[in-house]
């Protein structure tokens, strides 16, 4: 008798177990190819701003080749995300204010592809992170503004 007993504690831990499995696979859904490729770039950019970033931060450890590499970087990849965003289903975390105010949003592009090319451009010749510091500025501004506008706001 003590086996059936096992045997239907296995079958319950085996069956939640499933369950859990399942729920978790649904919560997985798959992203939509331009969600995930905006979100990529964004992580990109990201990644290249928090090198920048600690340099601007700690001036002693600015190094202008790792600096020019990465605004290089930025100003290269500035115009990939937009294309994206044509998509209205592929939501992600986008408002409706990106198909709703198509202008500004565009015109928040242009601006943060034009800031990433004075950045690049600053940085080509910059010695020092006083040299780089209002161009890196700009930039954030830009990425500032475009996720107040047009990013759901993420809950802290």
């Amino acid at each position: 008798m003590a086996q059936v007993h096992i045997s239907k504690s296995l079958k319950s831990i085996f069956g939640i177990s499933m369950m859990t499995a399942v729920i978790g696979l649904t919560a997985c859904t798959p992203t939509h190819p331009d969600v995930k490729a905006r979100q990529d770039i964004m992580k990109n950019y990201g990644d290249a701003m928090e090198v920048m970033g600690g340099m601007v931060k700690a001036p002693d450890t600015f190094d202008a080749e790792e600096f020019q590499e990465q605004a290089a970087f930025l100003a290269g990849e500035a115009k990939n995300p937009w294309s994206h965003f044509e998509n209205k289903e592929a939501v992600g975390n986008a408002t409706d204010a990106v198909w709703v105010d198509v202008d500004g949003f565009k015109a928040d592009a242009d601006k943060f592809q034009q800031v990433t090319a004075e950045l690049n451009s600053t940085a080509q010749m910059a010695t020092s992170a006083d040299d780089i510091e209002p161009a890196f500025g700009a930039v954030g501004k830009s990425c500032k503004s475009c996720h107040d506008d047009f990013q759901v706001k993420k809950d802290d």
